[in-house]
């Protein structure tokens, strides 16, 4: 048998005084207190002493002592007798001397307990010789009468007070669990170590100068102060040389004791500036913060967050802490020095994987927690890594704090499912880059939804667009088309349609989509037949500022009155909930194909039968406040139309593929969202997928064996990641006509095989692999019969010695290309925005020049999409994603932002719910003259909202008109 005995290094009568005295930090911080209040009642006795003091009466009994002390005083004029003797009285030396006792025992038994075996090592302390000498000599006195009265320097105690009080903050922060601040123990002991030399030098000098013309405390405090502030009035001088060599030795410690203070904590606030410091409780409390979370802070991140997030006026008095790993930019450092920002902004180097850094920036109080990804890393998973462990310590340390994450791969995102909103990088950005294939200036019609226009963009008048642009006769309209909404809503029996809120909007408001309370799900464009509830939250494009326009709804009296209210309208509370996008759509906006059912060779825009007069204007018919059912339907869009319920065949008649409508089988990432697409009836083989290489199905080589009908889209990336999916998803979308998919080459640097069982699925898409800086390559995938090139940012040139030459190889290789195929439209994506410039560069061109001129102008005025007005911006032949940044940014304010941008984008899909599309508008159809009169005709014909306009092409007039 064994018995297991614990505790057994402490059953000890040492170890157990040593448990309560040194080891256990709230019983020993009691002790150290208690010894800090002795010391501080020491030294208040001493100060009682020297004012209840008669140096005539403390001389002492000994006449032979006080013989030879006056003989030498009248040799020296220093009456030493006034040094070494003290008047002090009976029950003030009584209290003394217990205070001595006590002090003396606590020495001993620490000194016993703290013993390891060195003696002298504690003997020489000199903590333990100042508690020696201000306590033995009054034990003495205890068992010698005749020393009563002997000088006893007790002021010394204010020394073994400050080191009591150091060791008392240590054991304080223990005892709480609460990490020591150095900067506060530095000051702390700075103000500590200024007192103790002013009070030991005003101490000893006013006793030393007993000896001579008696000093009051006072003065004696007042000539300390002004030798130590180096101003020595001299008005109060020492008079005899014991106190004027204390003087100097109090000097000599000064100039020796405080430099060394001064420098390491000179040292420490610098270490505090580059760290932040920390962000105070009290205001965290008082006023509102939010928390921005970066792995490397450059300036234009930083200047695109702070004048999106202050963009909105509700947003004015918030604070921003950012908290960095790394030390703070010279360039953020200036940008942070500004007046603007340094009141409102506070940067605090740390982690957000420590606790000690997440109570510094006080996460547990934030209203909100930006995590954003290094994009520029050559890793990108490893940086997805680093995000999803940041966002997993926030959500651990203040699990109720919102989390706005940014993710760059899709097969990370759903390891931060949890987060309030998650904006994925690869996702948007190739499905920007896809319906910039089929609708020029998708990326630039939604960047321009997720910036908050300042009013600096496009302050030219019109007649300065009109010099600028020339006019225009050939135009795409884009309008989001009615989905197939089966919805019949009444509410007390009153109905109230989509439509009808959308023809009694104020003038300059676009209604888009409306959300159900009950399924939070957003809807654009739900159709005409949509009923309208009480609790639909209703999404529109303002032509102002949401805080510059309100909604007024007619009271009940007034609708009869105007024939409104007996239209079956709703008949509910005065102000529904409405939020707004704000945007600046100026003159761009998006092209999508246009799928309706109707005859093929029907025009949405065809002139009207009873046109009249030849002078007066055809007329539009006016949109229904209730649609009429009859002749307005949505049509069926998940039934086969009539085109494609034939076998497409080739030219010689012979049948080729049949395709189907379902979700593509096979994912690349877990969520993903699932979209009915385009698919083939059956898999295709792996080898079949190969553009440049035949094989046992079929023995073509090249693009041009193929004999496609439609025109090419090529894709240039480095791999095949999964966010490529997204790529191919919004050209295969159910809602596109069979006849117009356009085939799908991907150019790659390096194949992964395990993406083919994602595409293998969908018609028309092959792969191959080659360069765009390589002539062969490019023909061989069929750059001749491409309407469309895309390159997409290579992850490997992302990052450069200088910032801005990551772009340097991608912009020459375009420029190359674009010389060689000028009829190409070419997509590139940038890394940094401002490299958009040397797009389609011409070194001559007085329309760039000008350009150039007006973008100076607005970054200037403070403008942060100073680019705008570049050509290649604004055709959508380029685009960057940091661009996209502010999406994440704006869905503090707007939580719908996310939601509506993948809605219109096609990465997700809403039952009910309209879609994007695009209509060509020709001359013929210029007799709708107004974009009012055409947004009347759509809505009344075909129910659809367009809402916005991209110019195709211009007439070039001369100078004189």
């Amino acid at each position: 048998r064994v018995q297991v005995e614990f505790y057994v290094n402490e059953n000890t009568f040492k170890e157990r005084l040593k448990l309560f005295f040194i080891k256990n930090q709230r019983s020993s911080l009691r002790i150290r207190l208690f010894n800090f209040s002795l010391k501080l009642l020491t030294c208040l006795l001493y100060i009682v002493r020297v004012l209840l003091d008669n140096p005539e009466e403390g001389i002492g009994c000994w006449e032979c002592e006080k013989q030879n002390y006056t003989a030498f005083n009248q040799s020296t004029k220093i009456n030493w007798s006034h040094i070494f003797w003290v008047d002090r009285k009976t029950p003030l030396w009584a209290v003394q001397v217990s205070i001595a006792l006590i002090s003396f025992l606590e020495t001993m038994l620490l000194i016993y307990l703290s013993y390891k075996g060195n003696i002298w090592e504690q003997i020489f302390r000199i903590s333990f010789i100042l508690e020696m000498i201000n306590t033995v000599p009054f034990i003495i006195t205890i068992f010698w009468p005749p020393l009563r009265n002997l000088f006893i320097p007790v002021f010394l105690n204010c020394w073994l007070a400050k080191y009591a009080l150091e060791n008392m903050i240590n054991d304080l922060h223990r005892a709480i669990q609460r990490t020591q601040s150095a900067m506060f123990n530095q000051v702390l002991i700075l103000i500590c170590t200024l007192l103790c030399l002013v009070f030991t030098g005003t101490c000893g000098i006013q006793h030393l100068e007993r000896a001579g013309e008696k000093l009051s405390l006072f003065k004696s405090f007042y000539f300390c102060i002004v030798t130590f502030s180096t101003v020595g009035y001299g008005d109060v001088t020492p008079k005899i040389w014991p106190s004027q060599l204390l003087v100097v030795i109090m000097i000599c410690v000064a100039l020796v004791v405080l430099p060394l203070q001064f420098e390491e904590l000179v040292y420490l606030w610098m270490e505090r500036q580059k760290s932040g410091g920390n962000y105070s409780r009290h205001r965290a409390q008082t006023e509102k913060h939010v928390v921005l979370c970066v792995s490397s802070l450059k300036i234009d991140l930083l200047m695109d967050f702070l004048n999106e997030f202050y963009a909105h006026p509700r947003l004015q008095d918030y604070y921003v802490v950012i908290l960095c790993p790394t030390e703070m930019d010279i360039q953020v450092r200036r940008v942070l020095q500004i007046p603007l920002w340094s009141q409102r902004v506070i940067y605090l180097q740390g982690s957000a994987l420590k606790d000690q850094d997440l109570m510094r920036a006080k996460m547990d109080n934030g209203e909100a927690c930006f995590i954003l990804s290094s994009r520029n890393e050559v890793d990108r998973t490893a940086a997805d890594h680093q995000t999803i462990l940041r966002a997993w310590a926030v959500k651990d340390f203040a699990p109720n704090c919102p989390l706005y994450v940014q993710i760059l791969k899709p097969e990370n995102k759903f390891h931060v499912k949890f987060a309030d909103h998650v904006v994925c990088e690869e996702e948007c950005k190739y499905a920007m880059l896809a319906l910039n294939c089929v609708c020029p200036a998708t990326s630039t019609l939604i960047t321009l939804l997720v910036h908050t226009s300042r009013g600096q963009e496009g302050q030219e008048s019109p007649e300065q667009w009109q010099r600028m642009y020339g006019r225009c006769s050939g135009n795409e309209v884009y309008h989001i088309r009615m989905g197939d909404s089966k919805f019949f809503m009444e509410y007390e029996g009153k109905s109230f349609t989509y439509a009808a809120f959308h023809a009694h909007k104020k003038y300059g408001v676009c209604l888009i989509g409306i959300r159900r309370e009950e399924n939070k799900s957003i809807l654009l464009n739900p159709g005409p037949r949509h009923i309208m509830a009480a609790s639909d939250t209703c999404f529109y494009i303002n032509i102002t500022k949401e805080e510059n326009s309100a909604f007024i709804f007619k009271q009940e009296e007034k609708q009869k009155k105007k024939g409104f209210a007996g239209r079956g309208t709703y008949d509910g509370p005065s102000r529904l909930p409405v939020h707004s996008i704000i945007a600046s759509m100026g003159t761009v906006a998006m092209d999508l194909q246009n799928t309706e059912c109707r005859p093929a060779n029907s025009s949405k825009l065809a002139l009207p039968a009873e046109n009249g007069s030849g002078n007066r204007r055809p007329s539009i018919a006016p949109v229904l406040e209730l649609a009429d059912t009859s002749s307005l339907l949505p049509c069926d869009l998940l039934s086969d139309q009539s085109e494609d319920e034939m076998t497409q065949s080739d030219e010689e008649g012979s049948a080729v593929v049949e395709y189907v409508k379902g979700y593509p089988p096979n994912s690349p990432y877990i969520g993903s969202s699932p979209t009915l697409c385009h698919l083939l009836p059956e898999k295709a083989p792996f080898c079949c997928l190969r553009l440049d290489k035949g094989c046992k199905h079929n023995s073509f080589e090249d693009a041009k064996a193929y004999g496609f009908k439609n025109k090419l889209i090529i894709v240039s990336a480095e791999t095949a990641g999964n966010g490529l999916y997204n790529f191919i998803v919004p050209l295969r979308a159910y809602y596109r006509s069979r006849k117009e998919l356009n085939p799908i080459v991907l150019l790659l640097d390096n194949k992964q095989h395990h993406f083919l069982e994602a595409i293998c699925c969908f018609p028309m898409v092959y792969y191959m692999e080659g360069t765009i800086d390589n002539l062969d390559s490019l023909l061989q995938c069929g750059i001749i019969y491409a309407d469309n090139l895309v390159v997409v940012d290579k992850e490997s040139t992302m990052s450069a010695e200088e910032d801005y030459m990551a772009d340097a190889k991608t912009i020459v290789n375009v420029q190359t290309m674009f010389r060689l195929f000028p009829s190409l439209s070419i997509i590139t994506e940038l890394t940094h925005p401002s490299n958009m410039r040397f797009m389609q560069f011409r070194a001559k061109d007085s329309y760039s020049l000008a350009l150039s001129k007006l973008e100076k102008k607005e970054r200037e005025n403070g403008s942060n999409l100073a680019f705008m007005f570049r050509l290649p911006f604004a055709a959508g032949r380029v685009f960057s994603i940091s661009m996209l940044d502010t999406l994440l940014y704006q869905s503090f304010v707007k939580d719908y932002m996310i939601t509506i941008t993948r809605l219109l984008l096609g990465l997700d899909t809403t039952p009910g719910s309209g879609y994007l599309c695009a209509m060509k508008i020709t001359e013929d159809d210029l007799w709708i003259r107004t974009y009012g009169r055409l947004f009347q005709k759509l809505c009344s014909s075909s129910a659809e909202i367009p809402i916005g306009i991209y110019r195709t092409e211009s007439h070039m007039f001369a100078t004189s008109e």
